[in-house]
C-alpha cells in the first residue's frame, strides 16, 4: 500500500494505491489548499479505502522543483508519516513524475515530453523526457522563441503544466509543438516511478531529504497593513 503526495504545484493531490493500481486520489487547486486540505484528503482516502495507517508499505513525495512552500508542506508531511509508522520514504522529482503520468495515460504516444512548471514572468522550470527516460536535465528556462528547436526540429514535442501556456506564442507555431491543454498534475501519476524506486531500494533519508528548489527561495515584503 503506497500513500502519493504531490504538492509542488498550486494543485494539492494525494493518492492510495495497492498492487499497483490507484484506490483513490484527491485534489484540489483552491487557494492554501496544501496546508488546509492535505492531512485532510490523506484521513479521507484511508477512511474511504478502510486501510490503517499501519497497512501502509511506503509514502512517495513529489521532491520539486516547484514551489517553496507547497514543497515543505508536501515533503514534511511526508517525512512525518514515514517517521511515525517506520516506513520508507520515496522521492519523485516533480517532472518526472509529470512526463510519466502523460506516457501512462496515452500509451501511443512515442515522442517527447516537456512538462513547464511556471517559476513567475517567462521562466520555467522544465526538462525533456522520452519513453526511455530523461533526454535533458532539470533546468531554470527563459522562456524566447527558437529555445528548444533542437528538440522540435527532430522530433514530436508535448508541452504540459501550468507553465506550458505562456509559452505558446512563442513556441505553439513550430509544427512539432504539441499542448497538453487537459493536462492536470496529480499525485497517482507518481506510481510508476515509486513502484520502480522502492522494488530497488532507492529510498530516501527521513531525517536528511530535502526538496529540489532549484533556486533559493527569496521571501517577499508583506502586502499586509501592519507586518513589515
Amino acid at each position: 500500500m503506497l500513500l502519493l503526495i504531490e504538492t509542488a504545484t498550486p494543485v494539492c493531490s494525494v493518492a492510495l494505491a495497492h498492487e499497483g493500481k490507484i484506490l483513490a486520489e484527491l485534489h484540489s487547486a483552491e487557494p492554501n489548499a496544501h496546508s488546509s486540505k492535505l492531512s485532510v484528503f490523506v484521513k479521507h482516502l484511508l477512511d474511504e479505502c478502510q486501510v490503517l495507517p499501519s497497512q501502509l508499505q511506503a509514502v512517495c513525495v513529489s521532491s520539486g522543483p516547484g514551489s517553496y512552500t507547497g514543497l515543505r508542506i508536501g515533503v514534511s508531511s511526508a517525512k512525518g508519516f514515514c517517521y511515525a509508522l517506520g516506513i520508507p520514504l520515496l522521492a519523485v522529482p516533480t517532472l518526472q513524475g509529470m512526463a510519466a503520468q502523460y506516457y501512462a495515460a496515452n500509451p501511443q504516444y512515442n515522442g517527447l515530453v516537456c512538462p513547464m512548471i511556471d517559476a513567475r514572468r517567462m521562466e520555467c522550470y522544465t526538462a525533456f523526457y522520452s519513453r526511455n527516460g530523461e533526454v535533458r536535465a532539470v533546468q531554470a528556462d527563459i522562456i524566447e522563441a527558437g529555445i528548444y528547436d533542437q528538440y522540435l526540429d527532430r522530433d514530436e514535442v508535448v508541452f504540459l503544466g501550468d507553465g506550458a501556456e505562456k509559452t505558446r506564442p512563442l513556441l505553439g507555431a513550430h509544427p512539432h509543438a504539441r499542448y497538453a491543454d487537459d493536462f492536470l498534475i496529480s499525485a497517482s501519476g507518481m506510481l510508476p516511478v515509486a513502484i520502480s524506486k522502492l522494488a530497488n531500494q532507492q529510498v530516501e533519508d527521513v531525517a536528511y531529504f530535502e526538496p529540489y528548489y532549484l533556486k533559493d527561495f527569496v521571501a517577499k515584503k508583506s502586502v499586509v497593513r501592519g507586518l513589515r
